[in-house]
This record gives structure tokens, C-alpha cells and sequence, in this order.
């Protein structure tokens, strides 16, 4: 059978008045009480949220990756709204011939900002080399990623999956 303790202390009714200010502060006569009973806790969160992934693994590739390929040129990947995981690699080729800045950039219609870049300029036209990239990016309504590869002999290599809405619900990988 359980037994029942009253608590007075000043430091621990200070510290639920101050982590559950609902609770306390009703004024004098109320006092807290411990039990030796046994009480198990079971936390229901990631169920409860409508996810039983943990989250590092809701960022797992899978079949709903759409991939990309940028030679030359540049591409719009992505123009939903949310969180969504870019990874790859870009290999390029040194040289100073023509502009060697490869890049990822977000694209609002009226403004461009650049989140990744690798510029191959400088380095020796005889050197190859790859660089890889693997980041979360966040789009607004009216936003878009986009790649840019300056020159023929710089190649982006890739895939992009949402990971999340616009409002941070995480998004399974397809299958699971």
C-alpha cells in the first residue's frame, strides 16, 4: 500500500510555481504531497502527433526523392511550399576560361538568394574535382529552389524530398 508524504519546501513549491504557473500560486494552505506509489509514465508524443518515425529517420532517401541532373544551365527543382532535403554532388573541372561559380539559390520572383556554392575558378584546368552537398531548405508560398551549373563541364547530381509541410509536419518517406 501506498504511503503519503506532505512536502515543505520553499525551493520546490518556487520551482512548480515557476514551471507550471497554473498550478501554483493559490495562496496559503495548499500543500504538496509525494506517494511511494508507483506511477509508470508512458509517453505517447510521436503517436499522438500522428508520427511513429523518429525524426532523423523521416529524412531518410527514398522513392519519393525526384532526382535532378544540371549541366550548362539552370534548373527550377523545387516550387512547394515546405522543408525539403537537397542532396548530391557537383564535379566540375578548374579553369579561368568562363565563369565557374556553381550554385543553389531561392528565387521569390522578384529577388534571388544564394544558399549553396561551389566556384571552380582558380583552381588548375587540369584538376577535377566533386564536391558534395546535403542541406534542409525552407520555401514560402511564391518561393522556388533553384540550381545553377555555369558551364558545360560543371554537373550538378542529385535529389530533393520533402521532409516536412509548411507548417513542420514531418512527412514519412514514401513506403514506410
Amino acid at each position: 500500500m501506498a504511503q503519503e508524504f506532505v512536502i515543505n519546501s520553499a525551493d520546490i513549491e518556487s520551482k512548480i510555481n515557476q514551471l507550471l504557473p497554473s498550478q501554483g500560486n493559490r495562496g496559503a494552505g495548499v500543500d504538496f504531497s509525494a506517494s511511494t506509489m508507483v506511477i509508470p509514465i508512458v509517453d505517447l508524443t510521436e503517436t499522438a502527433e500522428g508520427s511513429s518515425v523518429r525524426p532523423d529517420l523521416q529524412t531518410a532517401l527514398c522513392f519519393a526523392n525526384s532526382p535532378f541532373d544540371i549541366v550548362n544551365g539552370t534548373s527550377t527543382l523545387v516550387t512547394t511550399t515546405g522543408f525539403f532535403r537537397v542532396i548530391g554532388t557537383v564535379t566540375g573541372r578548374g579553369g579561368n576560361a568562363t565563369d565557374r561559380n556553381s550554385r543553389f539559390f531561392l528565387d521569390d520572383g522578384s529577388s534571388e538568394v544564394n544558399i549553396w556554392s561551389f566556384n571552380f575558378d582558380g583552381i588548375s584546368a587540369e584538376v577535377y574535382m566533386a564536391v558534395s552537398f546535403d542541406f534542409i531548405v525552407f520555401l514560402r508560398a511564391g518561393d522556388s529552389l533553384k540550381g545553377q551549373s555555369p558551364a558545360s563541364d560543371v554537373q550538378f547530381g542529385g535529389s530533393t524530398r520533402q521532409i516536412a509541410d509548411i507548417s513542420g509536419n514531418l512527412t514519412n518517406p514514401l513506403g514506410f
